[in-house]
């Protein structure tokens, strides 16, 4: 259940700010270790300050502010790449 929230919550923030994008799903293996990896990729606008979008409660659209933050504690890997004017880049994984 925890995948499918956090790949809800990347999908509706490629709808919301960047208009279109995608989002790839593939399963992993490292060290005896099967996961699945989740990458969201759009060329909206980009994130000015992604340490302030990761903080709770922090929303630029009026919403609760818990997307990102939540993403992040619910997944066992997190990285964000964002350029402002070119686009974002999550990448998530979960291990089992």
């Amino acid at each position: 259940m925890m995948i499918a929230t956090a790949v809800s919550e990347l999908a509706n923030n490629i709808i919301k700010y960047a208009g279109r994008g995608e989002i790839v799903i593939k399963k992993i293996a490292r060290r005896n270790r099967m996961g699945i990896e989740i990458v969201a990729q759009d060329r909206g606008p980009g994130i000015a300050n992604v340490k302030e979008a990761l903080a709770d409660h922090f929303s630029s659209s009026g919403t609760l502010g818990l997307g990102l933050p939540g993403v992040q504690r619910m997944m066992d890997e997190f990285d964000i790449q964002s350029n402002p004017g070119k686009g974002t880049t999550v990448l998530i994984r979960k291990w089992c």
